[in-house]
């Protein structure tokens, strides 16, 4: 981007990864302001994170600009899905219920309980 006389540019910062709270602050400290198409309740977002940005971190953009940030990927951007490790799982055996306290009469188990889990 070629530097006009007369106009201030800034860097755009690394917005991405930080709470809506923080990426205020960041782009406020650079003469910017962030708009979020996604929330429409922006100004009150505080702890939800910033997931993509626009423009790029590191682009020259002229001071007041709107940099857009999302806070939710879009539709097949991953938004979705367990977040956990699915494998490999626990080995098999172990115990199969909790056990009861010492000494503490232990109640009938239900029939479907029986049937799945065998006989106690």
């Amino acid at each position: 981007m070629r530097r006009q006389s007369g106009t201030s540019e800034v860097r755009v910062p690394r917005l991405v990864g930080l709470m809506a709270v923080d990426a205020r602050e960041s782009a406020r400290a650079r003469g910017l302001s962030l708009e979020a198409p996604d929330r429409p309740d922006f100004h009150l977002t505080v702890v939800d994170y910033v997931v993509r940005q626009y423009p790029q971190p590191g682009a020259e953009v002229p001071r007041n600009s709107a940099v857009h940030v999302w806070f939710d990927f879009g539709e097949g951007d991953g938004a979705g899905g367990v977040r956990e490790p699915l494998g490999p799982a626990p080995p098999g055996g172990g115990l199969r219920r909790e056990l009861e306290e010492p000494g503490a009469p232990r109640p009938a188990a239900p029939l479907a309980a029986t049937a799945l889990l065998g006989p106690p």
